[in-house]
C-alpha cells in the first residue's frame, strides 16, 4: 500500500480521503432536487472529500438510467476549483427496472456495454475505479470477474473492485485479476457486522475496503444512536454525533477502510468528515467492537 497520512488512504494506486461520499441518496426515491445534491457534492470537494462512490442503477425510473451518474459528471464540472485528484468509483451488474425492485445482469456482454455507457455519462475516457456491483446467480462469478479484468486490460478502466463479496470470492476474483483487486465494498455498520471477515481478508491483503450503508442506511442513519445505545454513550461523552463516532471507529480498524457514507444534504457530509479528526484510544474501539 502506498504512503498514508491521516488525511489521505489508499486504493490502488491512487490516494483518497479517508471518507468517500456514497451519493446514491440524491438518485433514487425521496432524492432531493438536483440544486441541493449539486450543493452536497460540492460539499464534500469543499471539505475535502476526493472518492465519490457511484453506481449506474442510482435511478428511480426505467428511462432515467445513470441519473447519479450524469449528476457527478455535473457537479464536477460546475465546481470552482481543481476536481483532477477526485476519484469517482462506479459499479455495473445491478440494474432498476423501473418499478422499485432491483435486478442481475453479471454477462460479460452486459457489463462491457455498461461500461462504455458509464464512460459517456461520467464524460471520462476512463473510468477511475469500476466494481462488479453484486455476483449474478445466473452467470459464473469468474465470467463476471473476467469481463472487468477484459476491461482493465483494455484501458477503459483504470481500477478494479467487486462489491457485495464473501472472502472466498474475494481470493477468487484477485486471482482472476492477476493480483490487481484494489477494493471490496460490502455492507458493514454497527448493525451489520457480519463483513468482518471480509474486511480482515483486506486487511491482511491491503485492499481498500469501503463499507457501504456504514451509518445503517437511509432509513435508519438518524436513529443511530438511539439503535446503539455504547454508541450514543460514547458519542455524548466526546461530545460529537454518534454518526461521527461510528466512522471513527471504522477508521481505527484497519487503514484499509474508507467508508462511503451516503447523503443527500451539505451538513450531513460535512459532519460525517470531521470524523478524521476525532481520534479513539484503542479501549474505546475495543468497547465499541464488542457493543
Amino acid at each position: 500500500m502506498g504512503t498514508q497520512t491521516k488525511n489521505t488512504r489508499t486504493i490502488g494506486d491512487v490516494q483518497v480521503s479517508p471518507i468517500g461520499l456514497g451519493a446514491m441518496p440524491m438518485s433514487i426515491e425521496g432524492r432531493p432536487d438536483e440544486a441541493r445534491s449539486i450543493a452536497t457534492i460540492h460539499a464534500a470537494l469543499d471539505a475535502g472529500i476526493t472518492l465519490i462512490d457511484t453506481a449506474d442503477a442510482y435511478h428511480l425510473t426505467a428511462t432515467d438510467d445513470g441519473h447519479n451518474e450524469t449528476l457527478i459528471a455535473k457537479a464536477l464540472a460546475s465546481y470552482g476549483g481543481d476536481t483532477s485528484d477526485v476519484l469517482v468509483a462506479t459499479k455495473g451488474g445491478h440494474l432498476r427496472p423501473g418499478d422499485g425492485s432491483w435486478t442481475l445482469n453479471g454477462s460479460p456482454d452486459y457489463l462491457k456495454q455498461a461500461v462504455e455507457a458509464s464512460i459517456k455519462r461520467l464524460g471520462v475516457e476512463a473510468i477511475g475505479l469500476y466494481q462488479f456491483h453484486r455476483p449474478d446467480p445466473k452467470t459464473p462469478y469468474e465470467e463476471s470477474v473476467g469481463a472487468i479484468r477484459d476491461l482493465l486490460d483494455a484501458g477503459k478502466i483504470r481500477q478494479a473492485g467487486i462489491s457485495n463479496a464473501n472472502p472466498e470470492q474475494i481470493r477468487q476474483a484477485n486471482e482472476i485479476l492477476g493480483g490487481r483487486l484494489v477494493s471490496v465494498q460490502n455492507q458493514f455498520s454497527p448493525k451489520f457486522r457480519s463483513s468482518e471477515p471480509e474486511l480482515e481478508l483486506c486487511d491482511e491483503l491491503g485492499i481498500a475496503f469501503l463499507p457501504w450503508s456504514p451509518l445503517g442506511g437511509i432509513t435508519n442513519a438518524s436513529d443511530l444512536g438511539n439503535n446503539h445505545p455504547a454508541f450514543h454513550t460514547l458519542a455524548a461523552e466526546l461530545g460529537v454525533s454518534p454518526q461521527k463516532l461510528t466512522l471513527a471507529w471504522m477508521l481505527a480498524k484497519s487503514p484499509v477502510v474508507i467508508p462511503i457514507p451516503g447523503s443527500s444534504r451539505p451538513e450531513t457530509i460535512r459532519d460525517s468528515y470531521s470524523a478524521v479528526d476525532l481520534t479513539l484510544t484503542p479501549d474505546q474501539v475495543a468497547t465499541l467492537d464488542a457493543a
